[in-house]
């Protein structure tokens, strides 16, 4: 599995450059019996929901056209949570 993570940070993170924001990490996980794609963004002075949802619109057919997973999936597309500053 960490190789297919591999490559989709690989496939998504040129796209994401574009737009400023730099991918944190890409995490697979099972939670009460639903898989979690997690993909993790930040950028420079944080990111808004706008722009997630921008960022999830673009990551998603890449995911898609790669078809790396073959079992079903949510696409979590989520900010990095800062700590207190």
């Amino acid at each position: 599995m960490n190789k297919t993570l591999e490559r989709i940070r690989a496939a998504i993170e040129d796209s994401m450059k574009e737009m400023d924001i730099i991918v944190e990490s890409v995490t697979y996980k099972t939670e009460a019996n639903y898989n979690f794609l997690t993909i993790e963004l930040d950028k420079v002075n944080g990111i808004d929901l706008d722009t997630i949802v921008e960022a999830t619109n673009i990551i998603n057919p890449i995911i898609d056209k790669l078809d790396l997973i073959d079992d079903s999936y949510i696409l979590d597309i989520v900010s990095k949570e800062k700590g207190d500053e």
